[in-house]
């Protein structure tokens, strides 16, 4: 379905030349940062957690148009949801992209929207890890600002 693909295209290109929640939050805001050593994409997540919900995010670093599109989504979809919806989403995100950790099949009622015009990107293995990384980052993230 070439309409359809079309779409999903412009979603991804829209959000690396505007990308969202761009930029960085002051302490006691978490800070962790993300790697690719193959390609040299690069993040940083800014997470702010305020009685169980994201509060505020922002994101940083360079990269492929994967990978800081990707960070732009998840950003976006995650900011204002509680913990528990954001790893439901991280993990159903995870598994659209391939990346079966063993764990239990995700909560299919954690809805992608948007996220899914990045479903495209499993048809090239070696790109799924770009956008992943900024997931994986949110996780890290996640796990300090609960700590």
């Amino acid at each position: 379905m070439p309409g359809l693909e079309d779409l999903y295209r412009e979603i991804i290109l829209d959000h690396y030349k505007s990308p969202r929640n761009r930029g960085s939050l002051e302490p006691p805001a978490v800070r962790t940062e993300g790697h690719n050593p193959l390609c040299g994409d690069e993040i940083e997540v800014y997470l702010a957690v305020t009685d169980g919900i994201i509060s505020d995010i922002k994101i940083g670093g360079q990269g492929c148009s994967i990978s800081q599109s990707s960070a732009s989504m998840m950003s976006a979809a995650v900011k204002g949801k509680p913990i528990a919806d954001v790893r439901a989403l991280i993990s159903r995100f995870k598994h659209m992209m391939s990346i079966d950790e063993g764990g239990p099949e995700p909560d299919t009622s954690a809805p992608l929207g948007d996220l899914e015009a990045l479903q495209g990107v499993v048809k090239f293995p070696v790109r799924i890890k770009c956008a992943v990384l900024s997931w994986n980052t949110l996780a890290e993230a996640l796990e300090t600002a609960t700590a």
